[in-house]
C-alpha cells in the first residue's frame, strides 16, 4: 500500500526507557574511533572511567529504535529507507550513567514525487527520568526511496546549511577501523546492512557500510577536537546531511569553518573523494 502520511502523523509511539552506564559511554567512544593513541590524554578522558567525560553525540544511541519504520503499518518500504539528515540539539551535558526516557513523534512527510521518494521527518526527545529535565532533542530525516507519489504533488526539501566558499579554517583527518561498524552495532544500530555481506549486497552495496550515525559521531569528534578543546559543554548542536556511505577502514577528512559560535563542516572519504556528510552545521556555547 502507498505511504499514508495522515496515519504516520497521528501515531502515538510508546515511550522508551533506557538505562546506561559508564561502560556504554566508553563503548560508544571506542565505537567511533577514540582511544587509538593510549597516550592521548584528551581522548583517554572519554574511554577511561577515571573522571569520565561523555561525548556530545552520545545521545544519538539513546532510545534508538532501528526497526521503528519496519514495524509501523503505514506503507513504508523499509528496505528502501536510508538516513538522510540528523540534527542534534544538546540541552545539557549528559552524566556518565543514568536512566533516560525517549519520546518519538513524526513531524512531517514530504512527497518528492512518483519515482523520486519521500522524506519523513521524525523527532526523538531524550529526558532524564529522575528529574524530568530535557537532555537532548534529535530531528531525523529519513529518505524513503520507494515511497514517493502518495500525495499527487511534490514539495521542496528544506534548505540546506550553506558551506562557506573560502578555504576551511581547520582540517581533521580521522581513520576508521575495519571493524568500526561491528563495534558501533553494540551501541545501537544492529541493522544487518552493517555486518552481513549478503544483506549489504541485497541493499545495493558491495560490502557492509558504516552506520550513518557512526560517521556523524566521527564528525562530532573532529569538531570537539578542532574547536571545542575536548570540552563537551562547548557543543550546543550538531547537524548534517548524509550524502554517501563510508566503508569501515576508510579515512574521513572533516573540513571545518568557524564563524563566531557557528561552525560549518563537511566530511569526505579521502580514498574515494566522496562527500559522506554535507551542509554540516554545529553551534558552540
Amino acid at each position: 500500500m502507498p505511504l499514508d502520511p495522515d496515519k504516520l502523523l497521528a501515531l502515538r509511539i510508546p515511550e522508551m526507557e533506557q538505562s546506561y552506564s559508564e561502560k556504554d559511554v566508553i563503548l560508544y567512544a571506542l565505537g567511533i574511533g577514540l582511544g587509538r593513541d593510549p597516550l592521548d590524554m584528551r581522548e583517554l578522558a572519554f574511554v577511561y572511567e577515571k573522571n569520565l567525560k561523555v561525548l556530545p553525540t552520545f545521545p544519538v544511541v539513546l532510545g534508538f529504535q532501528p526497526y521503528l519504520l519496519r514495524d509501523i503499518d503505514a506503507g513504508i518500504t523499509f528496505a528502501m529507507a536510508v538516513h538522510g539528515e540528523e540534527h542534534l540539539t544538546l540541552h545539557r551535558p549528559l552524566t556518565p550513567s543514568g536512566t533516560v526516557v525517549a519520546r518519538y513523534r513524526f513531524l512531517d512527510a514530504i512527497d518528492k514525487g512518483a519515482g523520486k521518494g519521500a522524506l519523513l521527518v521524525m523527532e526523538r526527545a531524550i529526558f532524564d527520568k529522575a528529574s524530568g529535565d530535557s537532555l537532548a532533542t534529535m530531528r531525523e530525516t529519513v529518505f524513503c526511496r520507494g515511497d514517493g507519489g502518495f500525495s499527487g504533488g511534490t514539495r521542496p526539501s528544506p534548505p540546506a546549511h550553506p558551506i562557506p566558499e573560502r578555504a576551511p579554517d581547520f582540517i581533521c583527518d580521522l581513520p576508521t577501523r575495519p571493524d568500526m561498524a561491528l563495534l558501533y552495532r553494540l551501541c545501537a544500530d544492529i541493522n544487518p546492512l552493517h555486518a552481513d555481506p549478503e544483506a549489504a549486497r541485497a541493499a545495493g552495496f558491495p560490502r557492509p557500510i558504516l552506520q550513518g550515525l557512526g560517521t556523524f559521531g566521527v564528525a562530532g569528534h573532529a569538531i570537539l577536537r578542532s574547536v571545542g578543546d575536548y570540552d563537551p559543554a562547548r557543543i550546543k548542536s550538531v547537524a548534517g546531511r548524509f550524502s554517501a556511505p563510508v566503508v569501515p577502514g576508510e579515512t574521513i577528512r572533516i573540513e571545518i569553518w568557524r564563524d563566531g559560535s557557528v561552525v560549518s563542516f563537511r566530511a569526505t572519504v579521502i580514498e574515494r573523494d566522496a562527500i559522506a556528510i554535507n551542509n554540516g552545521r554545529a553551534e558552540l556555547a
